[in-house]
């Protein structure tokens, strides 16, 4: 099994090790619902090295990812900014979301999903070849995720750097993106594992609490972001999948991988929220019902902040305001929503 280079550290600091594909990583330090807590309230930091990270080297770059996604780095290339994608194939279905960052002068990184890292790296090879430009994945990276209301706070013992969201810093030793899975803020950086080891020591030594997977999952879901693999997957699109605003078409001409196929989709399905005053956790897989149509649970928590029960649905298009499903041969309602809980619910 694969292992990041701060597994000594979670093993030494009772991490709860757990299989996630393919990679032994902590699923939390003795309590989820603490550790969720800690970071809506103050800050946390994570261990998120098990994420691949792709450089690119010459050639044209810009007409390479403009061909490659469906959002459109012409968007980023005035600053060193982020932007957040699907990557679809030929068929519009989504083989992963990634985020890709312009760092200066028309250069860019990827950094993608755990477990698509060998499908993501093939993909990137055939398509980069035309443009002339070569695919660098970076195996010994670091990357640390800071986030929560004090992250500010605490990065600023190190750096004093005001990054706007989805924008990045980078010096020779470092990348620092104002981004993050939480919707708190926080900051993603970028490194190899000796700084990543010295930064994340320092956190600690600041007394920021180490965040499990498990927390990383709650916090994600009430933010309303889509987790690869559940909420999103090689049999769906963009627009079931509440990322029809990554679609951008502001350029007609522009062919991007996958722009006819979903050019021609029915968007008979709609991804949304779905919470419930009942005891009970609807996990994946579980069907809702309400009258004239019907959809399946695609993730599904008990939510720390909220204190009831929420998650992610593909429903028929036609749906109303509320619903019910069967949990242990029990009926409950549902009350559907936006998939943001942390605006919805608030």
């Amino acid at each position: 099994m694969n292992k990041t280079y701060l597994n000594e550290f979670h093993s030494a600091h009772n991490g709860n090790l757990v299989d996630f594909s393919g990679w032994e990583m902590p699923i939390n330090y003795g309590s989820q619902i603490n550790e969720h807590n800690e970071v809506r309230a103050n800050v946390g930091v994570f261990d998120v090295s098990h994420m691949a990270v792709f450089d690119f080297l010459g050639g044209n770059q810009v007409e390479f990812l403009r061909k490659l996604l469906p959002n459109d780095v012409n968007k980023i290339l005035n600053a060193k900014r982020a932007l957040y994608s699907p990557l679809l194939n030929e068929n519009g279905r989504i083989l992963d979301d990634l985020i890709v960052y312009h760092t200066g002068n028309n250069n860019f990184r990827i950094i993608s999903n755990c477990s698509t890292r060998q499908q993501n790296k093939l993909w990137f090879n055939e398509n980069a070849k035309q443009f002339g430009v070569e695919v660098n994945f970076q195996e010994d990276a670091s990357i640390i995720a800071l986030q929560g209301p004090n992250s500010v706070k605490i990065l600023s013992s190190l750096y004093s750097i005001d990054l706007k969201n989805f924008h990045i810093y980078q010096d020779d030793e470092v990348m620092i993106a104002r981004t993050g899975y939480t919707g708190e803020v926080g900051f993603e950086i970028i490194s190899n594992q000796e700084k990543g080891l010295e930064l994340w020591n320092h956190f600690i030594s600041k007394n920021v609490r180490p965040i499990g997977l498990a927390a990383r999952d709650t916090l994600r879901l009430e933010a309303g972001l889509n987790l690869y693999g559940s909420d999103m997957s090689i049999d769906n699109h963009p627009y079931e999948s509440n990322l029809g605003w990554t679609i951008d078409n502001t350029d007609t001409n522009r062919a991007y991988i996958g722009k006819e196929s979903i050019a021609n989709e029915a968007n008979t399905k709609k991804l949304v929220g779905f919470y419930t005053e009942e005891r009970g956790v609807l996990r994946a897989g579980s069907k809702v019902y309400f009258p004239g149509g019907e959809g399946v649970v695609t993730s599904g928590t008990w939510s720390p902040t909220f204190k009831k029960n929420i998650g992610f649905c593909r429903v028929d298009a036609n749906y109303p305001a509320q619903g019910n499903a069967l949990l242990r041969d029990k009926e409950i309602n549902l009350h559907f929503c936006e998939t943001n809980f942390l605006k919805h619910l608030k």
